[in-house]
């Protein structure tokens, strides 16, 4: 965990692959109890430490976090989570190449919890919920593809899901149809970028954080080629 943003009312860090944000079955020490050590560290409080979750990202994915300090600003970003003020851009790279060089993807996906899965299914399957989100292509190299995506809608592994069921796995992704495994068990997407307005201070708030290593190569190979 690296803290990339600080004040008052929140923190945002960049989570590594493999690190998870909240406590799950693993046991794992989650990046919430990390940051509250990190606090108590830091400005040397007694007592507990107050670390709200605004948002995750799968264990897997790497890329920036959003925590509250204060209960006030966890309401607030909630608060605005819900009515789609927080914006996130995404860079997945990807098996194969796009067709079309941007667009948007729509399908119906259900969650199963039993398989930590998501799969794309008829709008008529049971729980199925509409999903759409848009990319663009960004850097192409002869195996690999790199895209930024936007979410319209925020749905588990919606990404993951989406686009591999359109013939673009994520690199390193088995889960969802990806060849061979990225090494550290990692996939190759990162929560690259996020937009919102401050919760206490009403600031424009814009942060972004550097690719993952494997996305260096595409980047100069699709530059020299420009």
């Amino acid at each position: 965990m690296t803290p990339v943003y600080e004040d008052n009312h929140i923190i945002i860090i960049r989570k590594e692959a493999g690190e998870i944000v909240q406590g799950d079955k693993t046991g794992d020490i989650p990046l919430s109890e990390m940051i509250k050590q990190y606090l108590k560290e830091k400005y040397n409080k007694p007592g507990n430490v107050f670390c709200g979750v605004v948002h995750r990202i799968d264990r897997p994915v790497a890329g920036l976090v959003v925590f509250a300090k204060t209960s006030k600003a966890l309401t607030r970003l909630n608060d605005m989570l819900k009515k789609g003020e927080i914006h996130k851009t995404y860079w997945a790279l990807v098996e194969g190449k796009r067709k079309e060089k941007e667009g948007v993807i729509e399908s119906w996906l259900q969650s199963d919890g039993r398989l930590n899965k998501t799969r794309v299914v008829d709008k008529n399957a049971p729980d199925a919920k509409l999903s759409k989100l848009k990319y663009r292509v960004i850097a192409e190299g002869d195996r690999y593809s790199l895209l930024e995506v936007e979410l319209l809608t925020g749905r588990k592994h919606q990404i993951r899901a989406q686009l591999s069921s359109t013939g673009t796995p994520i690199k390193g992704d088995l889960k969802y149809g990806a060849r061979r495994s990225n090494p550290g068990g990692g996939i190759s997407l990162l929560a690259k970028k996020i937009e919102f307005i401050h919760p206490v201070s009403k600031e424009k708030i814009e942060l972004e954080t550097y690719p993952l290593p494997e996305m260096l190569p595409i980047i100069k190979h699709s530059q020299e080629k420009a």
